[in-house]
């Protein structure tokens, strides 16, 4: 299947002209007419996952992070995004990421979180455009304790240590979810009358400014965004394409539970 075929499947769902001004999603590395058979998945593009595609054959990663954000004034091998460009050059494998335009798409980031936890009739949280927006809100079957939400959180992204704030007695049902950095819209949640706002990277700030209104919780970047992988399988899953989960795919952020 040639890789241009490949990337007019994703792009179809999620095109380049809605990401982010500052972001850099599409075709890193590689050439359209190149022909793939093998397809490696992962969230970060870090040098393991490189040797990861070397060893199963893989000719295209595709990441939801983009390898790179501004352009490489050299290629020297002193740096891990200089390393991991010369090997993928030099091994033929190409490297598609799909960031900010996948974070827009109800059915993207934000939308696989919210069918990971179960929750029904989500729509967008913070719309951008008719049908496009980051975050998404919808509700659980069931509304639950915080102990319960930090459990079932816990449990679906296989995440030990989770940050959280404004603990209460009041049942939650009514969920905001955010894959990434997502603090900048609580104020949507609390809006929308969110009984809870899921996101990452929550500054103390954020925590101290919602005091005594809406419950935060921060399970995390990687961990928030590790099933877009899922996205990119189903969008690739009636092609002749063997696709593989990168194993290596792991969050470079270590949480000590003592």
């Amino acid at each position: 299947m040639l890789l241009q075929e490949i990337i007019n499947i994703i792009e179809s769902a999620a095109p380049l002209p809605l990401q982010e001004s500052w972001d850099n999603s599409g075709l890193q590395i590689g050439h359209t007419d190149a022909d793939v058979t093998t397809v490696l998945l992962c969230t970060d593009v870090i040098e393991c996952v490189i040797e990861e595609a070397q060893h199963c054959k893989a000719q295209l990663v595709i990441s939801h992070h983009p390898l790179l954000f501004h352009g490489l004034k050299t290629i020297s091998g002193m740096t891990p995004q200089q390393r991991i460009a010369e090997q993928a050059i030099r091994h033929g494998i190409a490297i598609y990421s799909s960031h900010t335009a996948m974070d827009v798409q109800p059915d993207g980031v934000s939308g696989e979180m919210a069918k990971r936890l179960g929750i029904e009739h989500y729509s967008i949280l913070s719309p951008a455009g008719a049908a496009t927006g980051l975050g998404v809100i919808g509700d659980l079957p069931q509304a639950m304790t915080l102990q319960g939400l930090l459990q079932l959180l816990s449990t679906t992204f296989r995440q030990e240590c989770i940050r959280y704030s404004n603990p209460t007695d009041r049942l939650l049902r009514r969920i905001a979810l955010v894959g990434g950095s997502g603090a900048e819209f609580v104020s949507d949640a609390i809006e929308q009358h969110a009984d809870a706002f899921v996101s990452a990277d929550i500054r103390h700030h954020d925590f101290v400014d919602t005091l005594g209104t809406i419950p935060l919780f921060d399970i995390g970047h990687f961990e928030s965004e590790q099933f877009t992988k899922d996205v990119f399988r189903r969008l690739l899953s009636h092609t002749p394409l063997n696709i593989i989960d990168a194993k290596s795919d792991l969050s470079p952020t270590l949480w000590y539970k003592g």
